[in-house]
């Protein structure tokens, strides 16, 4: 059988197999051209507009994403002010994206005057709760129960107070800190006290002290014999 000038193929064997494939061969060609022809033949639009909060018009959500679902998922973005402008064809389905916002889809419609099509889109903000995640410094649960078991839990207050109370601490601060105008002025008030229990009998005097001779004359016969023996 000729399928074409000059071309024969049998139909039986080999022949078979030849036309079974040329015959998918110009259907697949055919079914292509006829998709493509439907595809061009949509008229081209120019579309434009701007992507805003749908909760303020004021605010401008930048760098969204911008899939076109009707030519293969082609992928455009608007700018840093929300602004995009590309060229589709009536009756494309395009879809608007963006982290932190619901999806918009928005479909081209047909018959569009001056082959231009504007449109503000808005996008509404969209709050995601993920759950709570705990980050611990412990790389297995036997660090952990070792850490726990190890640790030195902070006094609380009542423990504080007792060790701030102590006769340990108030003699450590009475060592280093000065006296307060309390303590001075009884400091004074006594001595003057005294000064005036005395005023009229005599002060003692330490030379005139027979017992105060002899304990110093003993102090001086010790160290004297402690010296010899050494």
């Amino acid at each position: 059988m000729k399928l074409f000038p000059g071309i024969t193929c049998n139909i039986s064997g080999e022949g078979d197999w030849y036309m079974k494939y040329l015959i998918a061969i110009l259907f697949l060609f055919v079914t292509i051209g006829a998709v493509a022809q439907k595809h061009d033949d949509r008229p081209v639009v120019q579309f434009t507009g701007v992507v805003h909060n749908a909760d303020s018009t004021n605010v401008i959500v930048p760098y969204v994403s911008i899939t076109n679902t009707s030519t293969h998922n082609s992928v455009g973005q608007s700018n840093y002010k929300g602004y995009f402008s590309f060229v589709a064809h009536e009756q494309d389905t395009l879809r608007f994206t963006c982290v932190g916002y619901g999806p918009v889809t928005v479909v081209i419609p047909s018959n569009v005057s001056n082959k231009s099509y504007t449109l503000q889109v808005s996008l509404k903000p969209q709050i995601i709760n993920l759950p709570t995640f705990h980050v611990f410094p412990w790389a297995t649960t036997d660090e952990f129960k070792k850490d726990f078991l190890a640790i030195k839990l902070a006094d609380d207050d009542l423990e504080i107070a007792r060790k701030n109370i102590s006769r340990t601490s108030l003699v450590a601060l009475g060592n280093v800190l000065p006296r307060d105008a309390q303590e001075i002025q009884t400091a004074t008030a006594q001595g003057m006290h005294t000064s005036i229990l005395n005023s009229h009998s005599l002060t003692p005097n330490p030379l005139l002290n027979p017992f105060a001779w002899g304990s110093l004359i003993k102090q001086i016969t010790d160290a004297d014999n402690k010296s010899s023996s050494n």
